[in-house]
């Protein structure tokens, strides 16, 4: 069989590439920079080459799949056991390869540019809220020094902005230098809150486009934009081999510790895209104030009797695990939401 299994440790500038020749065995280590790298990769027959799925991974896994090559990606925290001694480049490039060679490795699935694009939003959105909520935070510390506060809730920040630049303003003896900080940090509030409506509108237009979306978001306590997030991330539901897998993946599910046949679960792992956790277990909350309202569903049904047994936030937790694993069935069977089926997922 002719072609190589190689490794590649990719950067910035210089990539280590680690190959093993099928039919002879040879191996070959060796330096590549950046203009050089697709170029060597040209004129070699179809091959097998591993990549650590980190920073600017998925870009080259598509460009080497285009020149014909058979792309393999790996969580790096299970390359890892396959480094022998020290830590460098080659050595890494070779614990690379040697991981690819694994019948039981697991692999992430390439990305397309546009998942890419939808999951760039998600990131410029979450980024955008993380900077309000700072300034936020910060324009209520500054007015508590003088005596200002307002109730919590990003919708009581105007109510509070006007209090300042008011005539209560003048009762707490705010001087005008106080005046104009508050005048800045409300012109920056309010850019960040047009920025993310702004976001948040491409990802309703890109939501209409998406069918695999349309059918996520039939999910209860799945809006747009967890339904969006969810597609981007999974490129190919076929991947995770069951709901639980997929769950997994995304950290909501318990860290096991058993031993001796006596099963430990603990907390969940918390492993896996952390914003796709967030939204989840969010919109897992939003199912829960609806129960309590009493919706006679088949999945409002099973979150009561959960609900009847255990505390509040672990059994939104439990819903948050349930939901990821209806999204997979979702898209894994092409098939829309049927609440029927909903209590006996998982």
């Amino acid at each position: 069989m002719s072609g190589f299994t190689i490794g590649v440790d990719i950067a910035k500038r210089v990539f280590q590439v680690h190959a093993i020749e099928h039919e002879t065995g040879e191996i070959t280590s060796k330096k590549l920079t950046r203009g050089e790298f697709l170029a060597h990769f040209r004129k070699l027959p179809p091959s097998h080459i591993g990549l650590e799925s980190c920073g600017s991974a998925h870009h080259w896994a598509r460009e080497l799949s285009a020149l014909g090559h058979d792309v393999r990606m790996m969580n790096p925290m299970y390359v890892k056991p396959y480094v022998k001694r020290g830590k460098n480049d080659a050595v890494d490039a070779e614990a690379i390869c040697e991981a690819l060679t694994r019948p039981t490795m697991r692999f992430v699935p390439i990305k397309t540019i546009e998942q890419q694009s939808v999951l760039m939003v998600h990131r410029t959105r979450a980024l955008l809220i993380r900077q309000r909520t700072m300034l936020v935070n910060a324009l209520r510390g500054h007015l508590s020094e003088f005596g200002i506060v307002a109730p919590l809730g990003i919708e009581r920040v105007p109510e509070l902005i006007d209090r300042v630049l008011g005539r209560e303003g003048d009762e707490f003896g705010i001087t005008p230098l106080v005046r104009s900080i508050v005048v800045m940090y409300a012109e920056q509030i309010q850019k960040i809150k047009e920025q993310i409506r702004k976001l948040e509108r491409e990802l309703r237009v890109w939501h209409r486009t998406s069918e695999a979306s349309r059918r996520v978001a039939s999910v209860p306590g799945v809006g747009t934009i967890t339904a969006t997030a969810l597609v981007a991330a999974m490129p190919d539901p076929s991947a995770f081999q069951s709901g639980r897998a997929f769950a997994a993946w995304v950290g909501l599910t318990p860290k096991s510790s058993s031993s001796g046949g006596k099963e430990r679960n603990g907390r969940i792992t918390k492993a896996g895209d952390r914003h796709l956790r967030v939204l989840l277990v969010l919109g897992a909350t939003s199912v829960l104030r609806r129960v309590r309202a009493g919706q006679p569903t088949p999945l409002y049904g099973w979150v009561k009797k959960l609900l009847d047994r255990k505390p509040p936030r672990l059994a939104t937790v439990a819903l948050a695990n349930k939901m990821a694993r209806i999204a997979w069935a979702v898209m894994a069977r092409k098939m829309d939401y049927r609440p029927e089926l909903a209590a006996a997922v998982g």
